[in-house]
């Protein structure tokens, strides 16, 4: 079984914005989320995107 075009992750600078019922990871800092998000995407084997200043989200396509 493979899991494709999903949001796997959503990485934040602002807990507000993120949504529900997903795996967040809240970041003090936008260095912080990059870094994050970074090795989300080899760990998840997925790709980020950056949503906006606030938010990225890691997705397989």
């Amino acid at each position: 079984m493979s899991i494709e075009k999903m949001i796997l992750a959503v990485i934040t600078t602002n807990p507000k914005k993120a949504p529900s019922g997903l795996a967040v990871f809240h970041c003090d800092t936008q260095e912080e989320m990059y870094k994050i998000g970074g090795n989300l995407e080899a760990i998840l084997d997925g790709i980020a995107h950056s949503i906006s200043d606030e938010i990225m989200i890691i997705v397989k396509h």
